[in-house]
C-alpha cells in the first residue's frame, strides 16, 4: 500500500486546479508554505483540503499529520474503503505522484524497486482520504484504498483511491455516496516510471 507520495506542484498551481474543479479554498491557519517534496512519508505533515463544517460547500486547506495511531499503537496510514460510506471526515490529499514498491528481481539485491505513478493529462490529483482528531496527535489524515485497477495490479494487490480534479467536488460533498467515487481509474489513466 502507499507509504510514500509526492507533491512538487506549487501553491499557485494547486489553487488554480482546485478553482477549476469547483473547489476554491480558504486558509483558516494562513496560506501554507507548500515546499516541493519528492517524498512525503508516514507521520509527515502535508496539505489536505476538507469541507468546512458549516455544510455550505466551502472548503479549507490545512496541513496535517499523515497517520493516526491505531488501537495497537501502529500508524493508520491506509484504510480500506470497500463497502463503506463516509458521511463525515472526507478530505482530499493533494499529490502529483505516489510510489509503490516491489521485490527486487535480483535475489541478492537488498533494496526494493520503487515505482512512481502519475496521472495522465494533469499534473495534480487528489487521493481520497479521511481526517480525524486524535487525542494525542491532534488532527491527522489517512488514505483510502480499494481493489487495484489494471495500472496498479502488476505492482500491488491494493491501491489508494486516486481522484482526478473532476471528482474533487463530489468526494468532498458528504451527500454523494462514497461508492460513486471510490473506485480504480480506467486502464491507462496512470503513467508508471521505475525510480530505482
Amino acid at each position: 500500500m502507499c507509504s510514500d507520495y509526492r507533491l512538487m506542484t506549487g501553491l499557485p498551481d494547486v489553487e488554480g486546479v482546485l478553482a477549476g474543479a469547483g473547489v476554491p479554498v480558504s486558509y483558516p491557519e494562513g496560506r501554507p508554505n507548500i515546499e516541493p517534496r519528492t517524498d512525503i512519508r508516514i507521520t509527515d505533515r502535508a496539505p489536505i483540503v476538507r469541507a468546512v463544517a458549516t455544510g455550505s460547500g466551502a472548503c479549507e486547506m490545512v496541513q496535517r499529520r499523515w497517520s493516526w495511531r491505531g488501537p495497537g499503537g501502529k500508524p493508520v496510514y491506509n484504510f480500506r474503503s470497500d463497502g463503506r460510506e463516509f458521511p463525515s471526515g472526507r478530505c482530499l490529499i493533494l499529490a502529483d505522484g505516489f510510489y509503490e514498491f516491489t521485490a527486487p528481481t535480483d535475489s541478492k539485491a537488498k533494496r526494493k524497486h520503487k515505482w512512481l505513478f502519475t496521472l495522465r493529462d494533469t499534473d495534480l490529483f487528489g487521493i481520497a482520504g479521511l481526517w480525524r482528531s486524535d487525542p494525542e496527535l491532534g488532527e491527522a489524515f489517512t488514505m483510502l484504498t480499494t481493489s487495484p485497477g489494471e495500472d496498479i495490479a502488476p505492482y500491488h494487490s491494493r491501491q489508494i483511491v486516486v481522484l482526478p480534479p473532476r471528482d474533487f467536488e463530489q468526494w468532498l460533498d458528504m451527500s454523494v455516496p462514497a461508492r460513486n467515487v471510490l473506485k480504480p481509474l480506467p486502464a491507462g489513466s496512470l503513467k508508471v516510471e521505475q525510480i530505482c
